[in-house]
C-alpha cells in the first residue's frame, strides 16, 4: 500500500495527535486554502511571503501580531515542530562548555541540543506517580531542594509543564526560584498551548503568563496547526532576540513551506477570535462531561489537570496500557500514548460524538478479552540520585568508538546513545551515563513492562572498562 493511499484511509476514533482530528478543527481559513487549487500554497519565501526570519513579509507581519496579541516581546513561527523550537532557545541561552539544569523528564530534543551546543546537562530528579509509572509535576518545594543539592555553576533552566499525560501545577513560583538565580527559563510548553489562549479558569496557568522567558508551544499537539507546526515565545530581557534567531537560522530550514507557516498563522488567530475563543471552551466543557460520564460507568480515568487528555488506568485491572492499545487499535480505537499501566487518549480540537459509549463498550470486551487479570503493584522510581551529571561529558561519549551489548550485559559501560521508548520520547538513560547494577536492573524491569517499545540492548562506549572515577551526582 502506498502512502498516499494510506492517508485516505479512515484510522477509526480519532484520539491521538494532531489536535485538529484529521482536519475536523483546523481553522476555516486554512480549510479554505486547502480546498483551493492544488499546490497554489507551495510558495518560496518571496518579499510578500517571507519567513520566519524575514524582517518584512507576511510571515513577518503576523508573527508581530501574535506577540502583540500575546503580550510577549518577539515570536517566532516554527516548520520542523517543537523540537526545533526547543533546541534553537537552549543553544541561544546556554554557550559551549556551560551546564543547563533540566528535569528528568524532558524530551529527548533537548538532550539532542546539549550535545550540539557543547552544553553540560545537569539532570534533576522529579516527583514519580508509583501508582501508574509515571513522573509527576513538582512543586516549589521540590525545587527548593533540587537548588539546595545543586553545586555545578548553570546558565539556564528547563521546566516542561504541562506533561504529555497532562499533569501540571502552577508554573509561576517555579519559575520565579530559577530567575531568582539569575537564569534564563525555558518552559517546553508542547502541550499546553491552550492554556495560552486563556479561555477557562480552571485551566493552570501557562508558562507565558507566569513570566518565563522563553515558551514553546507545539500547535499540533495543543491546536489546531498542521503537524510540525510550533511558536517560540519571547519576553523580558534576560534573552537576546539576536542570538536567537542566530540558532533558530542553524536549525531551521532554508525553505520553510508556506503552507505550514500559513497553518501557525491561522491556529494563533483562531484563539483571537469570539468564534474560535467559543470553540475551544465547547471542547473543554464537552470533554469534562465526557469523563464525568465514562467515571460514573465504571472506566478508571486519572485526574490530570487537562480536560483534553483521557488516561485510563489500565494497570488497575492488570492490563497493560501497552496490550490495551495492541487490542484496542485494530478495533478503531486508536489512542495517543500507550505505557506500562495507562493509555492517553487525546481528545483534542474536534468533537467526539458517541465516544462515551464506545468507550465504555471497548473497555467491558477488553476486560472480558483479559480474564482472571490481578491490578499491578506498584511502580518503583528509577533509581537515580537527586541532581547529577554524566560521567562523561555527552558529545565525547556520543562520539566515541561503540559497541552494541544486551542490557543485562551492560553493567559498568558508560552508555554513547539515548534509552527510550517512544513515544513519549523521555530519555531513560543519556549519553555519558555510567550503568551501575540498580540502574541495570531496573531499566531490565522497564524493557518487560515497555516490550519492543524499549531496545533490549544498549550502545556503550568502547572505554567504558577504563572509567572508574565516578559520576557527579549528589543527594
Amino acid at each position: 500500500m502506498t502512502l498516499v493511499s494510506l492517508l485516505r484511509r479512515g484510522r477509526g476514533r480519532n484520539l491521538f495527535l494532531p489536535a485538529h482530528g484529521r482536519g475536523a478543527a483546523l481553522p476555516e481559513a486554512l480549510r479554505e486554502l486547502l480546498r483551493s487549487r492544488a499546490g497554489i500554497w507551495d510558495l518560496p519565501e518571496l518579499p510578500t511571503v517571507g519567513g520566519p526570519l524575514e524582517p518584512e513579509g507576511a510571515v513577518a507581519d503576523s508573527q508581530a501580531d501574535a506577540a502583540a496579541a500575546m503580550g510577549v516581546k518577539r515570536c517566532w513561527f516554527g516548520v520542523n515542530g517543537a523540537t526545533g523550537l526547543l533546541q534553537a532557545a537552549l543553544l541561544a541561552i546556554g554557550r559551549p562548555g556551560e551546564a543547563v539544569l533540566l528535569p528528568r523528564n524532558v524530551h529527548r530534543s533537548l538532550i539532542q541540543a546539549c550535545l550540539l551546543g557543547d552544553l553540560t546537562p545537569v539532570l534533576y530528579d522529579i516527583p514519580f506517580h508509583t501508582d501508574r509509572g509515571q513522573p509527576a509535576p513538582m512543586d516549589a518545594s521540590w525545587l527548593q531542594r533540587v537548588l539546595r543539592d545543586l553545586d555545578t555553576p548553570v546558565a539556564a533552566a528547563v521546566l516542561v509543564h504541562p506533561t504529555y499525560q497532562g499533569y501540571a501545577r502552577d508554573p509561576e513560583p517555579l519559575i520565579r526560584l530559577l530567575q531568582g538565580r539569575g537564569w534564563p527559563v525555558l518552559v517546553d510548553e508542547a502541550h499546553g498551548s491552550h492554556f495560552a489562549a486563556a479561555v477557562d479558569p480552571l485551566l493552570p496557568s501557562s508558562a507565558v503568563t507566569a513570566g518565563a522567558d522563553l515558551v514553546v508551544h507545539s500547535l499540533q499537539k495543543s491546536a489546531a496547526g498542521l503537524a510540525q507546526t510550533g511558536v517560540l515565545w519571547l519576553q523580558g530581557e534576560r534573552v537576546d532576540p539576536a542570538a536567537l534567531e542566530r540558532s533558530l537560522g542553524w536549525l531551521q530550514t532554508s525553505s520553510p513551506s508556506a503552507l505550514l507557516l500559513a497553518s501557525c498563522e491561522t491556529a494563533l488567530a483562531e484563539w483571537r477570535t469570539p468564534q474560535g475563543r467559543r470553540r475551544l471552551q465547547d471542547r473543554l466543557n464537552e470533554a469534562r462531561g465526557l469523563k464525568q460520564q465514562l467515571c460514573r460507568q465504571g472506566l478508571p480515568l486519572l485526574d490530570t489537570q487537562d480536560p483534553l487528555r483521557l488516561v485510563l488506568h489500565s494497570g488497575s485491572a492488570g492490563i497493560s496500557g501497552v496490550e490495551a492499545d495492541a487490542w484496542l487499535l485494530p478495533r478503531g480505537l486508536v489512542a495517543e500514548l500507550p505505557e506500562p499501566a495507562t493509555l492517553t487518549f487525546c481528545l483534542g480540537l474536534a468533537r467526539h460524538r458517541g465516544l462515551a459509549a464506545a468507550l465504555h463498550r471497548s473497555w467491558r470486551r477488553l476486560i472480558q478479552a483479559h480474564p482472571g487479570r490481578v491490578p499491578q503493584p506498584a511502580f518503583e522510581p528509577p533509581p537515580l540520585p537527586l541532581v547529577a551529571s554524566p560521567l562523561l561529558p555527552i558529545g565525547q561519549a556520543w562520539r566515541a568508538a561503540s559497541r552494541c551489548v544486551p542490557l543485562a550485559e551492560a553493567e559498568g559501560g558508560i552508555a554513547a546513545e539515548l534509552l527510550c521508548p517512544y513515544p513519549p520520547g523521555i530519555p531513560l538513560l543519556i549519553p555519558g551515563e555510567r550503568l551501575d547494577r540498580d540502574r541495570i536492573q531496573w531499566l531490565l524491569r522497564q524493557r518487560r513492562l515497555w516490550g519492543e517499545q524499549l531496545p533490549a540492548s544498549v550502545r556503550i562506549t568502547d572505554n567504558s572498562g577504563s572509567m572508574t572515577q565516578t559520576p557527579s551526582s549528589r543527594g
